[in-house]
């Protein structure tokens, strides 16, 4: 396996680092630490140069909250420096770890996302009778540092970037030695990478007829219950093993013609149906927007926008007559009457 050469300097580069704090405020130019770093832009860049290059740069300052989208989370954000040192690292380092990927593996990557894994899903069951589906319980929390460590080392030859995230990796754990924080850029790479071994050994050790994977949720498919019961201890084998990590359970085998939940859809081979948790989703969304109208939040121009971002969440599903029986249950008509 050859290794990448990449190293600080191109991570250190002018216009890379320019390019990361154009990335890294996107969105968050309003935000009070992005506009004091756009105010000092040159200092700023160049500090952080210096910091990367002589291996003083200052990671793990980060801000904790909870989240409950769509299930409790807690959320750590790397403070605005450390967001700038994250993407202009992963500018270069990212697409390593991306090219080493299988084709079908769909979270944080470019051209892919939650609505390709769902539709190749679909292409799979129409075309293999039995599947097995798993996920890794606590993922984030569980990742070992050691073990990724070592995985980068067959990726990256340059020291002095490996040991940079090194000390990104180890700036966060859960446990002793363990756990990544969901929230930072240099996390979802990693975290994506971990279980790249998984993947190598279902396609090309177990020969398993198709795969997907979003982030830790993985299926494969087979001709035989007896062939995805073979994977699925192989691959037991090594993530309870090698990597640290515990498969939760249950683990669903079943038949492809009863589909199963994925991304937040109920897939069938010839239908593509909204989850419970994507049903509560939408309920959860309008009745907020319709609470934000009566409480006059909202004028009635953005709450007509507030329901159009609610109905995006259901649009790819064949979900019309369910939206016609929850209009029909709830009604928006009354809080419209004294219009």
């Amino acid at each position: 396996m050859r290794r990448s050469g990449v190293g600080l300097e191109e991570v250190a580069h002018w216009d890379n680092l320019a390019s990361a704090f154009r990335r890294a405020a996107q969105g968050k130019a309003h935000q009070v630490p992005v506009q004091r770093f756009r105010a000092q832009l040159f200092d700023e860049l160049a500090g952080l140069r210096r910091d990367i290059l002589d291996g003083s740069v200052a990671v793990g300052r980060m801000r904790s909250f909870r989240i409950r989208d769509p299930k409790p989370r807690i959320i750590h954000a790397p403070c605005f420096r450390e967001r700038v040192l994250h993407h202009a690292l992963m500018a270069h380092a990212g697409p390593v770890l991306d090219r080493s990927l299988v084709d079908d593996t769909f979270a944080c990557r470019v051209g892919k996302g939650t609505l390709a894994a769902v539709y190749r899903v679909r292409h799979h069951l129409q075309r293999h009778p039995w599947y097995a589906k798993i996920d890794i319980k606590g993922y984030f929390p569980s990742i070992d540092h050691g073990v990724l460590q070592n995985l980068l080392e067959r990726r990256f030859k340059n020291q002095g970037l490996l040991q940079l995230m090194g000390r990104i990796i180890a700036a966060h754990h859960t446990d002793p030695g363990k756990g990544l924080p969901i929230g930072a850029l240099t996390s979802q790479h990693f975290a994506n990478y971990y279980l790249n071994g998984v993947d190598r050994l279902l396609l090309e050790g177990c020969r398993v007829r198709g795969l997907v994977r979003y982030m830790d949720d993985l299926v494969w498919w087979g001709d035989s219950l007896a062939q995805v019961r073979e994977a699925l201890a192989r691959v037991r084998l090594l993530a309870e093993g090698s990597l640290g990590l515990v498969i939760k359970n249950p683990v669903y085998v079943g038949r492809s013609r009863n589909g199963f939940t994925f991304c937040g859809y109920r897939i069938l081979p010839d239908r593509l149906l909204l989850s419970r948790r994507g049903k509560k989703r939408y309920g959860q969304l309008r009745q907020r927007w319709e609470q934000a109208w009566c409480t006059g939040t909202v004028d009635l121009l953005e709450l007509q926008q507030g329901f159009s971002s609610v109905l995006v969440t259901t649009l790819h599903a064949d979900a019309a007559p369910w939206r016609r029986e929850q209009l029909r249950r709830h009604p928006l008509a009354p809080l419209l009457s004294d219009i």
